[in-house]
């Protein structure tokens, strides 16, 4: 986990307030919708981060809020709902804010309020298992994972742990399966606009489109052309600039699971790729 600093986490909003100020000759920023964006852990978070970084460019939000708002600490540790809608409304007027929360009813009755904005993203479950596996091993040794997955002699033991869940001590980690049931309520959401990972990889101006598309619902007119929008935002993804970045790329589970794997995620997962529209059956 990052060092906490009082002196940065003041000059940051500042220095940025300052910057919009001159870049867009305004000093109130109180005309455009509030924006969340929200993803499922190691589903592109960082992606979508840069991708609200470029709405700075093309509508007058001042900046993206540095800190991620979470239910679950990094450490495993559930916050309150009182913390995390006190986090909520902190977010100044103008500020996007950014984070994992899970769909809880106070959560939901904040964020999914007419005029407001809202992004989910999330992915293939197999591709998540596998990045979660490989962060929480490779690349974080704070990970709450990360030491029960060392414990594992290799990959395809911490890749089936984290298939089936774990339950050891105070060490909880659900399954695949009961990871996504935050998903599928994010999904049933009027005022959320959930985004594949995959799509704006592989399919990303139509993926872009819709996210601008969903603040124009709002009644807000974005104050450049839409070709030039799309540009300054395919300009702002730099996948490899973000610090857990490690392929950037869809579909990298076949590099990954074995027979076993596959057996074992179908015994645990059920009909869960089917239900997301990720395989048209159980045959895979």
């Amino acid at each position: 986990m990052g060092v906490y600093h009082p002196v940065r986490s003041f000059i940051r909003p500042v220095f940025k307030s300052i910057s919009a100020a001159i870049r867009w000759k305004r000093l109130l920023f109180n005309d455009v919708p509030p924006v969340f964006g929200n993803a499922k852990p190691k589903s592109g978070s960082h992606l979508l981060l840069q991708i609200l970084n470029g709405f700075c460019q093309i509508m007058p939000y001042r900046y993206v809020e540095a800190a991620p708002i979470r239910t679950i600490t990094r450490d495993g540790n559930r916050r309150s709902a009182l913390d995390i809608q006190d986090d909520i409304w902190k977010l100044p007027a103008s500020v996007m804010g950014w984070g994992y929360l899970e769909p809880t009813p106070e959560i939901i009755s904040i964020l999914c309020r007419p005029g407001r904005v809202n992004f989910f993203i999330y992915r293939d479950p197999r591709d998540l298992l596998v990045s979660q596996v490989y962060f929480a091993t490779e690349m974080d040794e704070e990970h709450g994972m990360h030491e029960y997955y060392m414990s594992l002699p290799d990959y395809s033991t911490r890749l089936k742990a984290a298939i089936t869940g774990v339950t050891e001590g105070s060490l909880k980690m659900v399954s695949i399966r009961e990871r996504y049931d935050a998903v599928f309520k994010w999904l049933e959401q009027k005022h959320v606009l959930c985004i594949r990972f995959e799509n704006l990889i592989n399919n990303r101006d139509t993926a872009l489109n819709e996210m601008l598309n969903e603040v124009e619902k709002t009644g807000y007119k974005i104050p450049v052309s839409r070709g030039e929008a799309l540009s300054s935002l395919t300009k702002a993804i730099q996948p490899e600039r973000s610090h857990t970045f490690r392929s950037g790329k869809t579909g990298g589970w076949r590099e990954h699971f074995n027979d076993e794997h596959k057996k074992l995620f179908k015994e645990v997962a059920g009909d869960l790729l089917v239900r997301l529209g990720y395989e048209t059956s159980n045959d895979w």
